[in-house]
């Protein structure tokens, strides 16, 4: 799978451009702040539906106009051409198309262009919170197993209620014992079948992930990724009865799948209080390409890969590691976001790999080679 063609009006910085890219590696060279970001922020759109960087779809408006439009033309083992649309006009519910038929859930079109991409921000999977990394696998499984993004759904809709239930009995100093019951009864089934997949999931991926850590780092430290969940006591009933009296007094709930957290490891301890800003920076590069890999067996094609600023904070040998890498039959379609087009030369000099590089500067954007 590759995109051919990407067409985008009043997106972010962008009054109106259109670009025609390289089936295997694209480079977006300039200087910070011109809008190198922001077409790969819309590349991810058109698999996600969704912005990576800012999840409020008007916020992503050009300022001063009333919508923004992205347009891209895939390719999908040796099938037509097909286009993917996304239009937000302010004020108004935001438009998702696959060939013009307009989607009723947007949740349908997850997984059918499959994308990685590979931020700074990815650092925050090691240094935020716990919802960070369970967005993280949840999106990674959502792409190739529907059910599962549909139970997903399915639960956090219910937790709202359960969570509005809690709250409600603490205004009106009431409980009713029968309702929150049925609540967690409604619960139980989707709760277990997160658990059960998240389970099976990290046992595949992390073969994986170890492999691309030891690739970049030269095979010097190891490494591990630890799934934490309350359900590994016991079932989902149990677990939310014994917590019965903390729910009314925190008026929420405090324990069940939304609170599951993975714990990543480096020789033992933790990656975030122990790993050096290249050690982590690693870290988060191998979760993306395993994320990249696991995705490509299960779909059976390659997803885009999307790498923005992958030379901060890693050494040109470890860069120089990941670009040759990429460049190989087992990988697809990739995009990279540089400030300096003298180290994107280097990096392709030797390289016979098919590529194209652009020149992003605020007046618009220019193709170089």
């Amino acid at each position: 799978m590759f995109l051919k063609k990407l067409q985008i009006i009043n997106f972010k910085n962008y009054v109106q451009s259109e670009i025609e890219f390289s089936e295997k590696i694209n480079c977006f060279v300039g200087n910070n702040g011109v809008g190198k970001t922001n077409l790969l922020d819309a590349i991810y759109y058109l698999s996600f539906t969704k912005s990576y960087f800012n999840t409020i779809d008007t916020q992503n408006v050009r300022h001063g106009e009333e919508f923004f439009a992205i347009h891209g033309t895939y390719h999908r083992n040796g099938g037509l051409p097909e286009q993917v649309s996304c239009i937000q006009k302010s004020g108004s519910k935001k438009q998702f198309k696959l060939n013009t038929k307009e989607y009723e859930r947007m949740s349908d079109h997850i997984g059918l262009f499959p994308c990685v991409m590979v931020s700074p921000y990815d650092r925050d999977l090691i240094n935020e919170g716990s919802d960070i990394r369970r967005k993280f696998i949840d999106s990674v499984i959502s792409q190739f197993d529907k059910t599962y993004l549909d139970i997903l759904i399915r639960y956090n809709r219910l937790l709202e209620q359960r969570n509005s239930l809690l709250k409600q009995f603490a205004e009106n100093r009431s409980f009713d014992s029968g309702m929150l019951e049925l609540m967690d009864e409604q619960m139980a089934q989707p709760a277990t079948h997160i658990f059960e997949k998240r389970t099976e999931f990290l046992q595949g991926f992390l073969p994986i992930f170890s492999y691309y850590f030891r690739f970049i780092s030269g095979g010097l430290e190891e490494v591990d990724i630890r799934y934490e969940s309350r359900l590994k006591e016991g079932n989902y009933l149990d677990i939310v009865k014994d917590a019965t009296g903390k729910d009314l007094s925190a008026r929420y709930s405090t324990v069940g799948i939304h609170k599951d957290d993975l714990l990543f490891d480096i020789k033992g301890y933790p990656v975030k209080k122990f790993g050096s800003q290249g050690q982590q920076k690693s870290f988060a590069v191998a979760l993306k390409l395993a994320q990249f890999d696991f995705t490509r067996n299960l779909v059976n094609y390659k997803p885009l890969l999307l790498f923005d600023d992958i030379f901060d904070k890693l050494d040109p040998e470890r860069v120089q590691q990941i670009i040759d890498l990429v460049s190989r039959d087992s990988f697809g379609q990739v995009f990279i976001t540089d400030t300096e087009p003298d180290r994107i030369r280097r990096s392709f000099n030797s390289s016979e790999i098919s590529h194209k590089v652009f020149e992003i500067q605020s007046s618009g954007i220019q193709f170089l080679y």
